[in-house]
């Protein structure tokens, strides 16, 4: 007897700040990834079905995305993580590149 199905996995890639297109307020955003994995004897062997959304924290509303836009959306989160407009490092006090140290002139 072989026993075969699919296992769902869910992954958060970001919490993004955008306007809501089904309750229309400023929220958060999360971005999310869902994975169907075809599995034979309850071990996950490989991806089937990839898809990606969005889900509002407001409202609850979620909306399906291509890979294109989901790919750009986190492209521009990881951009403003430092808190650098679009991506442009920005020189700190105290910061420098790994193996220098910040406080020599």
């Amino acid at each position: 007897m072989i026993i075969f199905g699919t296992r769902g996995y869910l992954y958060q890639l970001a919490i993004l700040t955008m306007v809501c297109g089904w309750c229309g307020n400023p929220a958060a955003h999360t971005l999310r990834k869902r994975v169907t994995k075809f599995t034979l004897f309850f071990v996950p062997l490989f991806p089937f079905s990839t898809k990606f959304a969005t889900q509002c924290t407001f409202c609850g509303g979620e909306q399906q995305i291509p890979k294109e836009q989901a790919d750009a959306l986190l492209a521009q989160h990881h951009a403003g993580q430092d808190g650098a407009p679009y991506g442009q490092a920005q020189q700190q006090p105290g910061y420098a590149p790994p193996g220098q140290n910040p406080y020599q002139r």
